[in-house]
């Protein structure tokens, strides 16, 4: 059985009192570890040693040297990639085929702030001759950096190669579900020569989190998860001013029209919705299908979701794996028995898949939900599981509206071969994201956030790294003279 430790001041260590949490597997609900439960008591612990190496031996370190570092932890990732993927779909339930994509993705992120960060220098300023005027961009401090339980370590790592190549220092907090990747990634950093404190790793529950967000001695906190605990991250902190960056979820239409491709469409809205059993924040769960084709796409879709394959996420033949955790499979199942009491038609799944196997573990088929309309609550409201919400509109405007009626915004999709519409509609839909005849794909390159209540700041592209530095300028008069202005 895994078990984990905390990692604070460069040092291996239990919790104070000793705490510990079952880890459980999502596909037969075994125990697979047991981590370490951390309190406010080793969140501070962790949190002083920040600090310290903040304010001492880690701000000596070059631009190279921190470029440095994020190609080795780069390394590193390719070096142990395979086990990463095992522990990653051990504790979260995803295929192995969609782990292993992520480790790549995560050694790609390093190697991108790698690149940023090397290329960095301070923008000279038109000034006076006598004057040296720059720009500069300066380490916020000590970051707490607070992650979800779908995509454990490849959230770390769009928080963690920007913070630490921008030369702060920080304190990380996994979901208290899925610690395990976050855990083995701390081991591959405790290979390198990083000063003490540089890098903190404390498990644990919601008290932990409140004390990242609270305390004095954290500068900046950065959050992926639900709104409601991102509400509480925001409030608590306030007492500080520390800075924020919040990436709360969506309510993410996936807009097709008419003149689509429709054997694109209705395959890429089965990975829209599907992919990791749905429990992806930018989720294609909203299906928004023009009238005229409503009936025959809808026919389409439910030929295809008998078919797909669920299973262990280590069986190659897996398609889909189950939800991470008995709360959100309850979530869920409540949500599409709502759907169904509101007037929505159940087309296919909404329950657990039939056999012997699949009676433990938080099992769900995928599911579709026909005749959905704009005011009903599973239109609204983010379901984070493998269903599909269907409805139908009769125009461009009446799409547009209601796709935009929601407080969330962070990602859309729309399918049409019109490009004038498609560009009518990726400039009007307000969403952080918009794909046109696409769905799911992102680039270190580009920025990844959303607007309203999805969220404040970008992660990822040039922007995820300015979110973790403080903007300067250096004024230096080289020829200071007196102005015998006051009293001359």
């Amino acid at each position: 059985m895994i078990q984990t430790q905390l990692y604070i001041d460069g040092q291996w260590q239990s919790p104070i009192d000793q705490g510990t949490r079952a880890i459980v597997s999502p596909a037969d609900e075994a125990v697979i570890a047991q981590a370490a439960e951390a309190t406010r008591a080793d969140a501070r612990l962790a949190i002083a040693a920040a600090r310290r190496a903040f304010d001492g031996p880690w701000r000596q370190t070059t631009i190279r040297d921190r470029a440095r570092l994020l190609n080795k932890i780069a390394e590193l990732i390719d070096r142990d990639a395979e086990k990463l993927a095992h522990l990653e779909s051990l504790n979260t339930g995803k295929t192995l085929t969609e782990s292993r994509t992520d480790m790549g993705d995560i050694a790609a992120t390093f190697r991108y702030f790698a690149g940023l960060v090397a290329s960095e220098s301070g923008a000279v300023n038109e000034a006076p001759h006598h004057v040296i005027s720059r720009t500069l961009r300066e380490p916020v401090g000590v970051c707490g950096l607070i992650t979800p339980w779908n995509y454990p370590l490849l959230q770390a790592a769009w928080k963690i190669a920007p913070a630490l190549g921008a030369g702060n220092t920080v304190v990380i907090k996994p979901s208290n579900l899925t610690p395990l990747t976050t855990h083995h990634f701390t081991q591959l950093v405790a290979e390198l020569d990083l000063p003490p404190g540089v890098f903190n790793l404390v498990t644990g529950g919601a008290e932990v989190g409140a004390e990242l967000a609270e305390s004095v001695d954290v500068d900046l906190v950065s959050f992926t998860g639900g709104a409601f605990a991102g509400e509480s991250i925001m409030k608590a902190a306030t007492g500080n001013f520390k800075r924020i960056g919040l990436e709360l979820g969506g309510k993410n239409p996936n807009i097709v029209f008419a003149d689509a491709d429709l054997d694109a469409a209705v395959d890429y809205a089965l990975n829209a919705a599907f992919f990791h059993a749905g429990q992806v924040c930018s989720a294609g769960s909203r299906l928004m299908v023009e009238d005229s084709i409503y009936d025959a796409f809808i026919g389409r879709l439910a030929e295809r979701l008998p078919r797909i394959v669920i299973g262990n996420g280590f069986h190659g033949e897996t398609q889909m794996g189950p939800v991470q955790s008995a709360q959100q499979h309850e979530k869920i199942l409540g949500m599409v028995q709502a759907g169904i009491a509101e007037g929505a038609r159940l087309v296919h799944g909404g329950k657990r898949p039939p056999g012997d196997v699949y009676k433990r573990g938080y099992w769900l088929e995928p599911t579709l939900l026909a005749d959905v309309t704009a005011e009903m609550k599973i239109a609204k409201e983010e379901i984070f599981g493998p269903v599909i919400t269907a409805e139908r509109f009769r125009s461009e405007e009446e799409a547009l509206r209601a796709a935009n009626d929601t407080p969330y915004g962070l990602a859309a999709a729309v399918w049409t071969r019109d490009l004038d519409k498609a560009n009518r509609m990726s400039r009007a839909l307000r969403f952080g994201t918009v794909w046109v005849n696409d769905y799911h794909p992102y680039f270190p390159e580009a920025p990844w956030g959303g607007y309203k209540a999805s969220g404040i700041g970008r992660e990822l592209a040039r922007i995820g790294l300015d979110e973790y530095t403080e903007l300067k300028h250096s004024y230096i008069n080289l020829a200071p003279k007196a102005m015998g202005w006051f009293g001359a």
